[in-house]
């Protein structure tokens, strides 16, 4: 396999940028594919001086000179890669050049080649001798074609740049070569988008699925899906080994390992492969499981696509796709196929629908971590922030924002990997010098992992007021009470207590409730207050707080039942008193109400009557909006909850 890497570097700003003394020479190395010792390449530059063969030939083709002819890469051909001055030369002469060498190199040869020109397009194309600058631009189309070769076209043009008229007629000629599927052309404003937009190599395609797309079962379609984007994995390490003499020039230097599988019974009796069978550990046993047991007890899916809707796009937020992203295409060939997604993909733009066949992971509901946090409203008045703080906080979050209206930062098929690039430059570093140290970040790849320092300039002043708008104060610690005496109900004097002093008591229970870590999954008899807590408290599925509704409420309408003479009162007071706390605190008011209707509903008619007058006279109740802002109780309607209640069975 043969390709070409062809280097037309005549824009100026990267000379700053790439070729200046702030260049990072190992990341140039690694972006020319040094490690692929069967390709070859060549590179050319723009400047004063000319010295190609077509202009020794046949005159003309000024400003290019040729550094050094098409071949196996090596450490020089990268240096001379890193060296290329800047000039100044039309595009349309640097594309003839790369074309003539490598046409002379290769002729009429079958291999995959390429030209890469990265250009800034901004220097007059002169008028040809003959014919029009379009049909100048077909040619080249046509031997680009003929010989296999794609070109890669990267046009570098800084942010603020003013375009012209022979910026945009350039840009128009160079995207002729894309309608005629010659060539690739992309604009980069930035050194990363840059350093993102150079491929040292391309993945050829592999279908992951071939077959029918089901919109119903009389309309199917033929597809064929590939991946889109998948993770770029780094490179394997492999065991090396320095045991085979160096005199020896067939030696591998591999490391090779091999297992011998021995009978417990027999120890010193190798069991050989057709007798071995795979064992699992079921507690203190090995179960052995034979390969034909794993087939008649493995699930087989149908393979398959089948559509099940169509949904509006703002339903489908990016943050929610996972893993890799898929293409789906028309089977090559079928024209009914063709036409089939091609109307579906229109009807889905007109109607703001998804308007193209990207394949993506959506999680379902077991998939999605549910974090209940408190609103700010109800927190006490003096925890909520003020006008002046909540817009320095909006403010800030919008500065961050890599992907405000009208344009995207740091887009993804511009960005490369990081950590990739580097463990790539540094491998080759210690190939060269294997006591070197790990060089410091190259300025293109800190412009991906720590924030642009030109947007933080810009907003210094609002860095500055989100600091003035937030006071910092040192938090005492204070010593953690116990779960049962934090939840405990209060008494008359406490009551008039917490209505003098709402805050100072919703703080105390903020501060001090801790969820306990014993995984309880049942209401038991030793602490029934603890552990309804301790189940509340699990958020990692949203039955756990129904569970621990209904098991308090059998639990308590037992101990009532049982009652005799009011000997259970004083427990089941404290049994009602800590759930409505609970429930306050954990913002599922909710629950508690219906928890306290049907128990009421239950018990009402029976001995336990005299029960709910004393819930009435602790004034335990209905829980109201004024305790918790998600509650559809009013206060009135708490206070009045019993009294309705006896007139409505009267």
């Amino acid at each position: 396999m043969n390709s070409v890497f062809q280097a037309l570097l005549h824009a100026p700003p990267l000379r700053n940028y790439f070729l200046g003394d702030r260049h990072n020479r190992f990341l140039c190395s690694r972006r020319t594919p040094i490690r692929h010792k069967r390709k070859e390449t060549g590179a050319e530059e723009e400047e004063k001086g000319t010295c190609n063969e077509l202009a020794k030939e046949l005159g003309g083709y000024k400003h290019v000179t040729v550094t050094h002819d098409i071949k196996v890469v090596d450490e020089g051909t990268a240096q001379a890669l890193q060296n290329l001055p800047l000039g100044s030369a039309p595009v349309l002469d640097s594309i003839v050049v790369g074309l003539d060498m490598v046409m002379r190199k290769f002729g009429n040869t079958k291999g995959k080649r390429r030209l890469c020109l990265i250009t800034s397009a901004q220097d007059l194309l002169r008028d040809p001798p003959e014919g029009t600058k379009e049909e100048q631009m077909d040619t080249i189309a046509d031997m680009l074609k003929k010989h296999s070769i794609k070109l890669e076209c990267i046009i570098f043009r800084e942010p603020g740049v003013h375009h012209n008229a022979v910026m945009e007629e350039n840009d128009r000629l160079l995207y002729q070569f894309r309608n005629r599927s010659v060539a690739k052309v992309v604009q980069v404003d930035s050194p990363t988008s840059l350093l993102g937009a150079l491929k040292t190599r391309n993945v050829l395609p592999v279908t992951v699925f071939r077959g029918d797309l089901e919109v119903n079962s009389n309309f199917k379609i033929k597809v064929w899906v590939y991946k889109k984007a998948a993770e770029e994995k780094f490179p394997t390490s492999k065991k090396y080994s320095d045991k085979a003499p160096p005199s020896d020039k067939f030696a591998s230097y591999e490391v090779k390992v091999d297992y011998e599988y021995k009978s417990v019974v027999e120890p010193d009796k190798v069991v050989p492969p057709d007798q071995r069978i795979k064992g699992y550990l079921y507690g203190p046993q090995v179960v052995p499981v034979s390969n034909a047991e794993w087939e008649a007890v493995k699930f087989k899916p149908e393979k398959g696509v089948k559509l099940l809707g169509f949904t509006d796009r703002s339903n489908v937020p990016r943050q929610h796709f996972m893993k890799d992203v898929c293409l789906f295409i028309p089977e090559p060939g079928n024209i009914k196929a063709t036409l089939a997604v091609s109307a579906i993909a229109r009807a889905m733009h007109q109607m703001n629908k998804q308007d193209s066949f990207y394949f993506n992971v959506l999680p379902f509901a077991e998939d999605i971590r549910e974090f209940q946090f408190r609103s700010f409203s109800s927190m006490p008045s003096s925890s909520q922030p003020t006008e002046e703080q909540q817009e320095a906080a909006d403010n800030l979050v919008k500065m961050l924002d890599l992907a405000p209206p009208g344009r995207e930062v740091l887009k993804p098929e511009f960005t490369p990997n990081p950590m990739l690039e580097r463990f790539c430059s540094y491998l080759d570093l210690k190939s060269k010098q294997p006591d070197a140290n790990v060089p410091p970040l190259e300025r293109s790849l800190r412009r991906i992992t720590e924030p642009d320092p030109d947007v933080i300039g810009q907003q210094t002043q609002l860095i500055q007021n989100l600091g003035k708008a937030f006071e910092l104060k040192e938090n005492p610690k204070k010593k953690k009470a116990r779960t049962k005496d934090i939840l405990a109900y209060s008494g008359a004097g406490d009551q008039a207590k917490s209505v003098e002093e709402p805050s100072v008591e919703k703080d105390r229970l903020l501060e001090n409730t801790h969820p306990p870590t014993e995984n309880v999954g049942a209401i038991r008899d030793s602490n029934p207050v603890q552990d309804f807590v301790a189940m509340l408290a699990k958020r990692s599925s949203s039955t756990w707080v129904q569970k621990a509704i209904e098991d308090m409420q059998n639990y308590t309408a037992a101990l009532l039942q049982k009652s005799r003479d009011g000997s259970n009162y004083q427990k089941a007071l404290e049994y009602f008193a800590a759930p409505r706390k609970a429930c306050i605190i954990e913002q599922e008011p909710q629950e508690f109400n219906e928890f306290l209707t049907k128990i009421y509903e239950r018990l009402k008619e029976g001995d336990a009557a005299k029960f709910f007058q004393l819930l009435s006279s602790k004034n335990i109740s209905l829980i109201s909006k004024e305790e918790a802002p998600d509650s559809d109780v009013t206060e009135e309607m708490a206070r009045s909850f019993f009294l309705k209640r006896e007139k409505a069975s009267q």
